[in-house]
């Protein structure tokens, strides 16, 4: 005779480990703000940053990739650049950050 599903436990299981996927998450979105220097900015300058980016059409999106894909081939330097230029208006490049060792601190 088969053994019977205990599905409360899979349940649990199963909420336990999205709970700690939205942690693990959550650590690396604050290690990358602080490995892009963004952490120097007010909170109010952050969230406005991330909104437009939200809302930026294709073509700039695709810039912002190209510069963060730079950051982390280790072009961080570069990047930055770009991040200054983004910041003025002049340049569709988003910021770019290095690889943090893990400091393990949030946002």
């Amino acid at each position: 005779m088969r053994k019977p599903r205990d599905f409360d436990s899979e349940l649990q299981a199963l909420t336990d480990k999205a709970k700690a996927l939205r942690t693990k998450k959550q650590g690396q979105l604050g290690e990358l703000v602080i490995a892009t220097g963004a952490d120097a900015l007010t909170i109010e300058q952050l969230a406005g940053a991330l909104l437009d980016a939200v809302g930026a059409d294709a073509a700039r999106k695709e810039a912002w990739r190209k510069s963060g894909a730079a950051f982390f081939r280790g072009d961080g330097a570069r990047a930055r650049k770009g991040a200054g230029r983004n910041a003025s208006g002049a340049s569709p490049d988003g910021s770019s950050a290095q690889s943090s060792a893990g400091e393990g601190r949030a946002a």
